[in-house]
């Protein structure tokens, strides 16, 4: 699930018009990193909340700004992980 979650990541950030090519799990989603601003952050948590149907509070920002790749995609697999496994 987790590689699943980071291609969706990759391919929306390459679809948002960012450089994709020197991304890794280490890369920082804010400032020193892919540099997203908020509005792109939030976009991001959108389209990921779309696909994968977990939800982001509004005071989430500041900290998913400071997440690196590697850590984002594996706390939305596991946010997935818990939906499904509540659902069941």
């Amino acid at each position: 699930m987790r590689d699943e979650v980071r291609t969706f990541v990759i391919e929306q950030l390459e679809d948002m018009n960012y450089d994709v090519e020197e991304i890794d799990d280490t890369t920082t989603l804010g400032p020193s990193g892919v540099d997203l601003e908020s509005l792109a952050l939030a976009d991001l948590a959108v389209r990921v909340e779309d696909r994968y149907g977990v939800k982001f509070a509004d005071d989430e920002s500041e900290k998913l700004a400071l997440m690196t790749v590697g850590e984002f995609t594996t706390m939305v697999a596991a946010r997935v992980a818990g939906s499904t496994s509540d659902n069941r």
